[in-house]
């Protein structure tokens, strides 16, 4: 799988009309739902991009860190979803902290 470098990253998350990219502020609520919702759009990859999608949790709709903490639940939260049975067949799906913008 590919994986993008920091500076691809933040021009994805400075791209608000990128169909490549989801944006949370945290992982609660409903956002786990939505979450897998966005997942399998990715996984589905209707415009043929050819590129993984990403789920970006920590951060608001237009790009800016939300400074949600990004601690070891969150990340076994996110890991979980590739094999929480709620998504088939299982994607590959890679669960990263990476710090942009200054922030995790």
């Amino acid at each position: 799988m590919q994986r993008y470098t920091d500076h691809e990253l933040e021009a994805l998350l400075n791209d608000t009309e990128s169909d490549l990219a989801e944006r949370k502020k945290s992982f609660k609520g409903d956002t786990p739902k939505k979450g897998r919702q966005a997942v399998c759009a990715f996984a589905n990859d209707l415009p043929n991009h050819n590129k993984p999608g990403v789920l970006f949790i920590g951060t608001w709709d237009d790009g800016n860190p939300s400074n949600e903490p990004i601690t070891d639940e969150l990340l076994r939260a996110l890991a979980d979803i590739k094999t929480d049975g709620n998504i088939l067949p299982l994607p590959v799906l890679s669960v990263e902290k990476r710090i942009l913008k200054g922030k995790p």
